[in-house]
């Protein structure tokens, strides 16, 4: 499970790495550079979640959305300089909670 939620912190900051460079590009002007690190960066997040052991790729990609959630509210505050809301952070425990459960479970059977 620890090798999982490590696969899933690395996919998860090049999947928002990859979409924030496409964000600042499009509403920011960003150039031909930050469109390339964008598509290399989402190239990356969909060959790291091929590393994940699990025999369903559904199960996968369920859990690692509540990995998701709780990266992008650290993307949000450390990169966008915005403090997650309460709300932002009782969602965000409620999703880790959920790819816990996934992930756990998914080993015992």
């Amino acid at each position: 499970m620890t090798s999982n939620l490590a696969i899933f912190t690395l996919a998860a900051f090049f999947e928002i790495a990859g979409c924030f460079a496409f964000w600042f590009w499009a509403r920011r002007g960003g150039g031909l550079a930050v469109v390339c690190v964008g598509v290399a960066s989402l190239i990356a997040f969909a060959f790291a979640l091929t590393r994940v052991d699990s025999a369903f790729a559904g199960r996968a990609y369920a859990a690692y959305g509540g990995i998701y959630i709780v990266a992008s509210l650290i993307w949000l505050w450390a990169v966008e300089r915005q403090a997650p809301t309460r709300a932002d952070l009782v969602g965000a425990a409620l999703a880790l909670v959920g790819a816990v459960i996934i992930i756990a479970f998914a080993r015992s059977r």
